[in-house]
């Protein structure tokens, strides 16, 4: 993105993976240009990837038997092919903005 020298901003969306906050990718991104942008600890909810995943494991490793790793890895690419098909409204659901959030709450201590 940042070779295609854009006009806005670039922001970058990252957990908070050990690797991601190393020296060399707040180096990178300063000299790049790019804001890092680290999701709240603890939160794959909001981390889209992670409900996809989940998605996923549901509808391929729960009680499914496979003989061999060949049979598990064509269930998973099945299982992505038809995302935008057969599992279109249910990921519709699940892969949105959409967040609960919660004001004025009270921390326990």
């Amino acid at each position: 993105l940042a070779a295609l020298n854009l006009t806005v901003p670039i922001t970058l969306v990252l957990d908070n993976a050990r690797y991601q906050k190393c020296a060399l990718v707040f180096e990178r991104a300063q000299s790049l240009n790019i804001e890092l942008l680290y999701l709240r600890p603890y939160s794959p909810n909001l981390n889209l990837i992670e409900r996809l995943w989940f998605f996923v494991k549901q509808q391929c490793l729960y009680s499914i038997y496979y003989p061999d790793f060949g049979a598990f890895k064509a269930a998973i690419s099945v299982c992505l092919e038809q995302c935008h098909t057969t599992h279109q409204e249910t990921l519709d659901s699940l892969l949105n903005l959409r967040f609960q959030s919660f004001e004025k709450v009270k921390a326990m201590t």
